[in-house]
């Protein structure tokens, strides 16, 4: 659920402003709302030093570390990162440049430019010309010797006349010596390559420095926290004041908190205005609190006054994932990578998505054993049955059988959507508006079981469902005494909405054709496997199913989520407009 918040006011003694700041930190309940925004900036200084760490640690986080570690202070340590990468960038961009120098200057071969100049030194002047090729016997010199074919069908060619000038047949050009030969080029690549390879090995001796660089930030981030919250107050000669947003619990007992923390203080909280947006605050129930590690990775926060969709996303996400990988081989590998490398997500922050996908790979599982395959091969007879119970490929019938079951749930899971954005606005008549689009919805369904299905629509109850569904949808769109209004209003808001309610349940269509395609190129890669020798087979097994699998989660993170993101969330009115609750909190509870 989202906790109930309170615009809360702590007013304390202006000497006791730095005990107030240190206690709120370490009991961590408030979230400041600043008096001034345009005030409560940290130090430009601060944020800058932020910025430099944090992408100094990725760098330094994707390096395999090396011995001896650098003795460097964490900002310098931070600051030479940046430089060796930023020089790093503008290295491998010249020698880019350099090799293609190098391939343009081919046709000189590896004459170099000092060996031209000793001849012109000595009284020698060589020339070169591009010549046609059939026309090089026709060239009259002292010296003529051919180099090296030439664009346009000409050969380059290198004459010496020392007395008057040389005879050149019709065609020939004057070509002139390169800026640089392709010796120098070689030197000054080898040179840069040289650098790239020492800055490698000094970042992989800065890279032992990383949770150094991370403890400074953190230090930094509490520093700038606490200068944020300093001038997000109100204050005279005699007040502190500061407001934010509290927990509805923690906020009746905040000036008693205050106080066993040692500080006096007066404290006012009171409901939102309806024009005020507090933080959001989700309270995830247990068994769905591994969504929490999606949405943190998706950066999305339902407004205040909106829902706590976690509970209906880890049902339907996971549902929708098995019929998506359908396959049984698939689903233990979500199953069981992240159970092997469970300590090292958690570790980095990411085992509560390392949970959900546990749970993905057991309904995925399941379903897989409802299909019998077992990446892509049948597995019917190990299982003892005759025929898999859904059968997934590309056959028609049972095409339509994974369509009927994906239409099910695209009903259900919007039809639900409607149902709880009626509850919300009951006892306001506008809930009827809710269950008319709900009711409505199934009727959809109906229309499109015929349309993709052939199924009949006439003399079922889908056309009735439609009615009645439309005209709740239209008469309470915008209820109001002036009934004439009302219904202009509906119906003008009802064919968008009846277009976006069609294409809404035909959207989730994708579930069987996603399931279908990863099986056929399940199939796909065994068939190529199995006419090669078995060592390139299995090459192929091998990459073709990874490849497979990989697909199969840029799936989940673009259909899977989508399904829920867009089209469940847009059908009970979400936006996604909140912010989260980030209470001021320190980890010393001191200034830095």
């Amino acid at each position: 659920m989202i906790a109930r918040m309170h615009k809360t006011h702590v007013v304390a003694r202006r000497q006791d402003r730095d005990r107030l700041l240190k206690a709120l930190a370490r009991l961590g309940v408030l979230h400041v709302a600043p008096v001034e925004p345009d005030k409560a900036v940290a130090e430009t200084e601060t944020v800058a030093a932020l910025d430099r760490l944090g992408r100094a640690i990725q760098v330094l986080e994707a390096t395999a570390p090396s011995t001896p570690a650098v003795d460097l202070p964490p900002r310098e340590a931070a600051d030479e990162v940046l430089r060796i990468q930023r020089e790093a960038v503008e290295r491998t961009n010249r020698l880019a440049s350099l090799h293609r120098q190098v391939e343009q200057l081919a046709l000189w071969g590896d004459v170099r430019l000092g060996q031209i100049e000793a001849l012109r030194r000595a009284g020698v002047e060589p020339r070169f010309y591009a010549v046609p090729r059939q026309a090089v016997a026709d060239v009259r010199a002292e010296c003529v010797q051919p180099l090296a074919a030439w664009p346009g069908k000409k050969m380059l060619v290198a004459v010496v006349q020392r007395r008057g000038e040389a005879e050149l047949p019709e065609g020939a050009e004057a070509v002139p010596l390169p800026s640089r030969d392709r010796p120098a080029l070689r030197a000054e690549a080898a040179e840069l390559d040289a650098a790239l390879k020492a800055d490698a090995e000094r970042l992989a001796r800065l890279a032992p420095l990383a949770p150094a660089l991370a403890a400074e930030r953190a230090r930094l981030q509490d520093h700038a926290a606490w200068t944020i919250a300093t001038r997000s107050a109100l204050a005279d000669d005699h007040l502190y004041a500061l407001q934010g947003w509290v927990p509805e619990d923690q906020a009746a007992t905040l000036a008693a908190d205050l106080k066993a923390e040692g500080v006096e203080s007066a404290v006012e909280a009171v409901e939102p205005g309806p024009q005020e947006t507090p933080p959001t605050l989700l309270k995830y129930p247990a068994w769905a609190r591994p969504m929490k590690g999606l949405f943190d990775v998706l950066g999305t926060v339902p407004g205040y006054r909106e829902y706590d969709v976690s509970a209906v996303f880890m049902i339907a996400l996971p549902i929708f994932s098995a019929i998506m990988i359908s396959d049984a081989g698939y689903a233990l590998a979500y199953l069981l990578l992240p159970l092997v490398f469970y300590r090292k997500m958690a570790a980095a922050g990411a085992g509560l998505l390392a949970k959900l996908v546990i749970v993905i790979g057991v309904l995925s599982l399941l379903w897989g054993l409802l299909t019998a395959s077992f990446f892509g091969f049948d597995i019917s007879v190990l299982m003892g049955i005759e025929r898999a119970p859904v059968k997934v490929d590309t056959d028609k019938i049972n095409m339509d059988l994974l369509m009927r079951v994906s239409f099910w749930l695209a009903a259900i899971h919007l039809s639900y959507a409607h149902l709880w954005l009626a509850k919300g606005h009951f006892p306001h008549p506008r809930f009827l508006g809710e269950v008319g689009w709900a009711t409505f919805l199934w009727g959809m369904f109906g229309v499109v079981k015929m349309l993709l299905l052939g199924d009949p629509l006439f003399g079922t109850v889908f056309p009735w469902l439609l009615g009645v569904g439309a005209s709740l949808a239209i008469l309470f769109a915008d209820p109001q005494r002036n009934v004439f209004k009302a219904v202009a209003i509906g119906l003008a808001k009802f064919p968008l909405a009846m277009i976006g309610t069609l294409g809404d349940t035909i959207s989730y269509v994708r579930l069987m054709a996603l399931g279908v395609a990863g099986s056929a190129l399940a199939f796909s890669f065994n068939d190529i496997a199995q006419g090669l020798p078995w060592i390139a087979g299995i090459l192929v097994l091998l990459v073709g199913h990874a490849l497979n699998v990989a697909l199969s989660v840029v799936s989940l993170l673009a259909h899977g989520v989508r399904l829920n993101v867009l089209e469940f969330s847009n059908n009970l009115g979400m936006q996604w407009s909140g912010y989260a609750y980030e209470p001021f909190s320190r980890t010393r509870g001191e200034e830095t």
